[in-house]
Protein backbone atom coordinates (compact mmCIF):
# COMPACT_ATOMS: atom_id res chain seq x y z
CA UNK A 1 0.00 0.00 0.00
CA UNK A 2 1.80 3.35 -0.78
CA UNK A 3 1.44 6.22 0.85
CA UNK A 4 -0.37 9.12 -0.40
CA UNK A 5 2.43 11.78 -2.15
CA UNK A 6 2.94 14.70 -0.14
CA UNK A 7 2.85 17.74 -2.74
CA UNK A 8 0.87 16.08 -5.50
CA UNK A 9 -0.70 18.01 -8.26
CA UNK A 10 -3.81 15.74 -8.40
CA UNK A 11 -5.69 18.11 -5.21
CA UNK A 12 -9.17 18.08 -4.51
CA UNK A 13 -8.99 20.99 -2.73
CA UNK A 14 -12.46 22.89 -4.24
CA UNK A 15 -10.12 26.65 -5.64
CA UNK A 16 -8.71 24.36 -8.01
CA UNK A 17 -11.84 22.90 -9.56
CA UNK A 18 -12.19 24.11 -13.02
CA UNK A 19 -14.82 27.23 -13.44
CA UNK A 20 -18.01 26.31 -15.08
CA UNK A 21 -19.70 29.56 -16.97
CA UNK A 22 -23.15 29.78 -16.17
CA UNK A 23 -25.37 29.31 -18.58
CA UNK A 24 -26.76 32.51 -20.61
CA UNK A 25 -30.64 32.74 -19.73
CA UNK A 26 -31.73 32.84 -23.57
CA UNK A 27 -35.53 32.72 -22.14
CA UNK A 28 -35.23 36.04 -20.33
CA UNK A 29 -33.66 37.58 -23.50
CA UNK A 30 -36.64 36.24 -26.06
CA UNK A 31 -39.26 37.32 -23.88
CA UNK A 32 -38.25 40.99 -22.78
CA UNK A 33 -36.33 41.98 -25.77
CA UNK A 34 -39.15 42.14 -28.09
CA UNK A 35 -40.97 43.99 -25.33
CA UNK A 36 -38.09 46.65 -25.19
CA UNK A 37 -37.69 46.71 -28.87
CA UNK A 38 -41.61 47.67 -29.46
CA UNK A 39 -41.57 50.30 -26.02
CA UNK A 40 -38.54 52.14 -27.52
CA UNK A 41 -39.74 51.83 -30.80
CA UNK A 42 -42.99 52.96 -30.23
CA UNK A 43 -42.64 54.79 -27.13
CA UNK A 44 -39.81 56.38 -26.74
CA UNK A 45 -38.65 57.56 -29.76
CA UNK A 46 -41.96 59.38 -30.86
CA UNK A 47 -42.05 60.95 -26.98
CA UNK A 48 -38.27 62.18 -27.37
CA UNK A 49 -39.68 63.86 -31.41
CA UNK A 50 -42.73 65.33 -29.74
CA UNK A 51 -40.58 66.98 -27.10
CA UNK A 52 -37.97 67.86 -29.56
CA UNK A 53 -40.72 69.48 -31.85
CA UNK A 54 -42.35 71.34 -29.12
CA UNK A 55 -39.72 73.56 -29.08
CA UNK A 56 -39.56 74.45 -32.75
CA UNK A 57 -41.05 77.25 -34.50
CA UNK A 58 -44.06 76.70 -37.07
CA UNK A 59 -43.16 77.76 -40.53
CA UNK A 60 -45.68 79.92 -42.98
CA UNK A 61 -46.43 76.30 -44.31
CA UNK A 62 -47.81 74.67 -41.29
CA UNK A 63 -44.23 73.06 -40.84
CA UNK A 64 -41.58 73.14 -38.38
CA UNK A 65 -38.78 75.64 -38.44
CA UNK A 66 -36.13 77.16 -36.70
CA UNK A 67 -35.66 79.38 -34.36
CA UNK A 68 -35.68 77.06 -31.31
CA UNK A 69 -37.97 78.75 -28.61
CA UNK A 70 -40.05 78.55 -25.37
CA UNK A 71 -43.05 80.77 -26.83
CA UNK A 72 -44.84 77.20 -27.25
CA UNK A 73 -44.90 76.54 -23.60
CA UNK A 74 -45.57 79.91 -22.46
CA UNK A 75 -48.78 80.88 -24.76
CA UNK A 76 -50.31 77.12 -23.24
CA UNK A 77 -50.65 79.55 -20.02
CA UNK A 78 -52.70 82.32 -21.76
CA UNK A 79 -56.13 82.29 -20.06
CA UNK A 80 -58.02 80.91 -23.00
CA UNK A 81 -56.08 77.42 -23.34
CA UNK A 82 -55.46 77.11 -19.34
CA UNK A 83 -59.65 77.28 -19.07
CA UNK A 84 -59.53 74.57 -21.52
CA UNK A 85 -57.67 72.72 -19.29
CA UNK A 86 -59.16 73.60 -16.17
CA UNK A 87 -62.57 72.58 -17.55
CA UNK A 88 -60.77 69.63 -18.91
CA UNK A 89 -59.68 68.68 -15.07
CA UNK A 90 -62.84 69.40 -13.59
CA UNK A 91 -65.16 67.04 -16.37
CA UNK A 92 -62.17 64.17 -15.50
CA UNK A 93 -63.28 65.01 -11.83
CA UNK A 94 -66.45 64.83 -11.95
CA UNK A 95 -66.57 61.57 -14.24
CA UNK A 96 -64.19 59.74 -11.73
CA UNK A 97 -66.25 61.19 -8.44
CA UNK A 98 -69.69 59.59 -10.58
CA UNK A 99 -68.02 56.58 -11.47
CA UNK A 100 -67.24 55.58 -7.88
CA UNK A 101 -70.70 56.63 -6.81
CA UNK A 102 -72.15 54.04 -9.46
CA UNK A 103 -68.53 51.01 -9.37
CA UNK A 104 -68.49 51.00 -5.85
CA UNK A 105 -71.91 49.39 -5.61
CA UNK A 106 -71.65 47.36 -8.36
CA UNK A 107 -68.49 46.12 -7.33
CA UNK A 108 -68.99 45.40 -4.02
CA UNK A 109 -72.30 43.34 -5.06
CA UNK A 110 -70.38 41.66 -7.39
CA UNK A 111 -67.58 40.49 -4.79
CA UNK A 112 -70.33 39.13 -2.46
CA UNK A 113 -72.34 37.32 -4.49
CA UNK A 114 -72.34 33.33 -4.91
CA UNK A 115 -69.70 32.12 -7.64
CA UNK A 116 -72.27 30.95 -10.70
CA UNK A 117 -73.92 34.57 -10.43
CA UNK A 118 -70.17 36.16 -10.27
CA UNK A 119 -68.93 35.44 -13.10
CA UNK A 120 -72.19 36.55 -15.01
CA UNK A 121 -71.90 40.10 -13.49
CA UNK A 122 -68.03 40.11 -14.73
CA UNK A 123 -68.99 39.39 -17.77
CA UNK A 124 -71.39 42.80 -18.28
CA UNK A 125 -68.52 44.23 -16.93
CA UNK A 126 -66.29 43.08 -19.59
CA UNK A 127 -68.65 42.56 -22.92
CA UNK A 128 -68.42 46.46 -23.74
CA UNK A 129 -64.72 45.90 -24.43
CA UNK A 130 -65.93 43.71 -27.28
CA UNK A 131 -67.44 46.72 -29.12
CA UNK A 132 -65.00 49.78 -30.05
CA UNK A 133 -66.02 52.28 -27.98
CA UNK A 134 -66.55 54.79 -31.10
CA UNK A 135 -69.45 52.61 -31.80
CA UNK A 136 -70.89 52.87 -28.56
CA UNK A 137 -70.60 56.96 -28.74
CA UNK A 138 -72.31 56.80 -31.53
CA UNK A 139 -75.31 54.65 -30.02
CA UNK A 140 -75.60 57.22 -26.91
CA UNK A 141 -75.87 59.49 -30.44
CA UNK A 142 -78.83 57.66 -30.88
CA UNK A 143 -80.56 57.87 -27.91
CA UNK A 144 -79.41 61.53 -27.08
CA UNK A 145 -80.48 63.21 -30.24
CA UNK A 146 -83.37 65.57 -30.80
CA UNK A 147 -84.79 62.87 -32.63
CA UNK A 148 -83.26 60.51 -30.68
CA UNK A 149 -84.94 57.17 -28.73
CA UNK A 150 -85.23 59.44 -25.67
CA UNK A 151 -86.74 62.32 -27.07
CA UNK A 152 -89.31 59.83 -28.94
CA UNK A 153 -90.67 58.13 -25.89
CA UNK A 154 -91.05 60.94 -23.72
CA UNK A 155 -92.98 62.74 -26.33
CA UNK A 156 -95.24 59.42 -27.04
CA UNK A 157 -96.14 59.41 -23.25
CA UNK A 158 -96.98 62.90 -23.00
CA UNK A 159 -94.37 64.27 -20.18
CA UNK A 160 -92.60 66.58 -22.93
CA UNK A 161 -94.45 69.37 -25.33
CA UNK A 162 -90.87 69.81 -26.95
CA UNK A 163 -87.48 67.35 -27.75
CA UNK A 164 -84.74 68.11 -24.66
CA UNK A 165 -81.43 69.48 -25.71
CA UNK A 166 -79.55 66.22 -24.34
CA UNK A 167 -76.64 66.46 -26.65
CA UNK A 168 -74.13 69.12 -27.87
CA UNK A 169 -73.29 69.59 -24.35
CA UNK A 170 -70.88 69.26 -21.34
CA UNK A 171 -73.73 66.85 -19.60
CA UNK A 172 -73.98 64.62 -23.23
CA UNK A 173 -69.91 64.72 -22.96
CA UNK A 174 -70.17 63.74 -19.23
CA UNK A 175 -72.08 61.11 -19.61
CA UNK A 176 -70.10 59.40 -22.65
CA UNK A 177 -66.90 59.86 -20.31
CA UNK A 178 -68.24 58.04 -17.54
CA UNK A 179 -70.16 54.95 -19.55
CA UNK A 180 -66.67 54.82 -21.33
CA UNK A 181 -64.62 54.71 -18.15
CA UNK A 182 -66.91 53.06 -15.79
CA UNK A 183 -65.35 49.09 -16.44
CA UNK A 184 -62.15 50.80 -15.35
CA UNK A 185 -63.58 52.01 -12.18
CA UNK A 186 -65.36 48.21 -11.50
CA UNK A 187 -62.45 46.16 -11.89
CA UNK A 188 -60.13 47.53 -9.43
CA UNK A 189 -62.77 48.05 -6.61
CA UNK A 190 -63.82 44.38 -7.30
CA UNK A 191 -60.61 43.50 -7.23
CA UNK A 192 -59.72 45.21 -3.83
CA UNK A 193 -63.43 43.66 -2.23
CA UNK A 194 -63.03 40.42 -2.86
CA UNK A 195 -59.65 40.44 -0.65
CA UNK A 196 -61.81 41.92 1.87
CA UNK A 197 -61.66 40.10 5.43
CA UNK A 198 -64.83 39.33 6.25
CA UNK A 199 -64.02 38.34 9.84
CA UNK A 200 -63.45 41.91 10.11
CA UNK A 201 -66.84 43.25 9.54
CA UNK A 202 -68.23 40.26 11.69
CA UNK A 203 -65.63 41.75 14.40
CA UNK A 204 -67.12 45.36 14.05
CA UNK A 205 -70.51 44.30 13.88
CA UNK A 206 -70.16 41.90 17.30
CA UNK A 207 -68.78 45.29 18.81
CA UNK A 208 -72.19 46.92 18.26
CA UNK A 209 -70.95 48.79 15.19
CA UNK A 210 -73.95 50.25 12.49
CA UNK A 211 -73.59 48.90 9.58
CA UNK A 212 -72.87 52.59 8.52
CA UNK A 213 -70.34 52.55 10.67
CA UNK A 214 -68.87 49.13 9.59
CA UNK A 215 -68.93 50.67 6.01
CA UNK A 216 -66.48 54.12 6.66
CA UNK A 217 -64.72 52.58 9.87
CA UNK A 218 -63.58 49.19 8.09
CA UNK A 219 -64.81 48.96 4.52
CA UNK A 220 -63.95 51.57 3.06
CA UNK A 221 -60.07 52.41 4.07
CA UNK A 222 -59.48 48.64 3.68
CA UNK A 223 -60.77 48.87 0.53
CA UNK A 224 -59.24 52.34 -0.33
CA UNK A 225 -56.18 50.81 -2.67
CA UNK A 226 -58.92 49.91 -5.33
CA UNK A 227 -60.51 53.09 -4.81
CA UNK A 228 -57.25 54.91 -5.43
CA UNK A 229 -56.06 52.80 -8.14
CA UNK A 230 -59.87 52.95 -10.18
CA UNK A 231 -59.51 57.03 -9.85
CA UNK A 232 -56.18 56.66 -11.45
CA UNK A 233 -57.19 54.75 -14.42
CA UNK A 234 -60.60 56.70 -14.89
CA UNK A 235 -59.04 60.39 -14.14
CA UNK A 236 -55.81 60.13 -16.21
CA UNK A 237 -57.63 58.69 -19.70
CA UNK A 238 -60.32 61.31 -19.61
CA UNK A 239 -57.99 64.18 -19.67
CA UNK A 240 -56.82 62.81 -23.02
CA UNK A 241 -60.32 61.51 -24.57
CA UNK A 242 -61.05 63.71 -27.30
CA UNK A 243 -63.67 61.75 -29.76
CA UNK A 244 -66.15 61.68 -27.40
CA UNK A 245 -66.33 65.57 -26.88
CA UNK A 246 -65.65 65.71 -30.56
CA UNK A 247 -68.94 63.68 -30.74
CA UNK A 248 -71.21 64.19 -28.24
CA UNK A 249 -70.05 67.30 -27.13
CA UNK A 250 -69.93 69.43 -30.89
CA UNK A 251 -68.05 72.47 -31.36
CA UNK A 252 -69.65 73.91 -27.59
CA UNK A 253 -67.07 71.73 -25.52
CA UNK A 254 -63.36 72.18 -26.13
CA UNK A 255 -61.10 70.01 -23.84
CA UNK A 256 -57.80 69.70 -23.75
CA UNK A 257 -57.48 66.42 -25.78
CA UNK A 258 -59.47 67.87 -28.47
CA UNK A 259 -57.32 70.77 -28.38
CA UNK A 260 -54.32 69.06 -29.17
CA UNK A 261 -56.03 67.26 -31.80
CA UNK A 262 -57.14 70.23 -33.48
CA UNK A 263 -53.40 72.01 -33.20
CA UNK A 264 -52.05 68.76 -34.95
CA UNK A 265 -54.69 68.17 -37.99
CA UNK A 266 -56.77 71.26 -38.24
CA UNK A 267 -54.42 74.43 -37.13
CA UNK A 268 -51.36 72.42 -38.20
CA UNK A 269 -49.57 74.22 -35.38
CA UNK A 270 -47.00 71.19 -34.39
CA UNK A 271 -44.89 73.09 -32.18
CA UNK A 272 -48.28 74.16 -30.09
CA UNK A 273 -49.66 70.69 -29.96
CA UNK A 274 -46.50 68.79 -29.06
CA UNK A 275 -45.73 71.23 -25.98
CA UNK A 276 -49.67 70.74 -24.66
CA UNK A 277 -49.06 67.26 -25.13
CA UNK A 278 -45.98 67.34 -23.01
CA UNK A 279 -47.48 69.63 -20.55
CA UNK A 280 -50.75 67.28 -20.33
CA UNK A 281 -48.06 64.36 -20.22
CA UNK A 282 -46.18 66.11 -17.16
CA UNK A 283 -49.54 66.87 -14.98
CA UNK A 284 -50.30 62.96 -15.71
CA UNK A 285 -47.06 62.17 -14.13
CA UNK A 286 -47.87 64.59 -11.39
CA UNK A 287 -50.83 62.27 -10.61
CA UNK A 288 -49.47 59.02 -10.82
CA UNK A 289 -46.52 60.28 -8.42
CA UNK A 290 -49.38 61.50 -5.67
CA UNK A 291 -51.06 58.21 -6.35
CA UNK A 292 -47.71 55.77 -5.30
CA UNK A 293 -46.78 58.70 -2.32
CA UNK A 294 -50.59 58.11 -0.86
CA UNK A 295 -50.06 54.33 -1.78
CA UNK A 296 -46.91 54.13 0.19
CA UNK A 297 -48.26 56.07 2.57
CA UNK A 298 -50.60 53.98 3.45
CA UNK A 299 -48.56 51.13 3.39
CA UNK A 300 -46.61 52.07 5.82
CA UNK A 301 -49.56 53.20 8.55
CA UNK A 302 -50.72 49.57 7.51
CA UNK A 303 -47.37 47.97 9.30
CA UNK A 304 -47.53 50.59 11.63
Amino acid sequence: MKAPVIGSTASTHPASAPKTSRPKDYGKMWTIGPVLVWMVALFLLPLVLVLAVSFFSRSSFGGIDLPLTLDNYIRFFDPLYFKILWVSCVLAFFTTASCLVFGYPFAYIIARSPAKYRNILMLLIIVPFWTNSLIRTYAWIVLLRTEGVINTLLLKLGLIDQPLSLLYNETAVLIGLIYTMLPFMVLPLYASIEKLDRTLLEAARDLGAKPWQTFCRVTLPLTAPGILAGSLLVFIPSLGLFFIPDLMGGSKTVLIGNLIKNQFLTARDWPFGAASSIILMILTLLFIVGYILVSKDKQGKELL
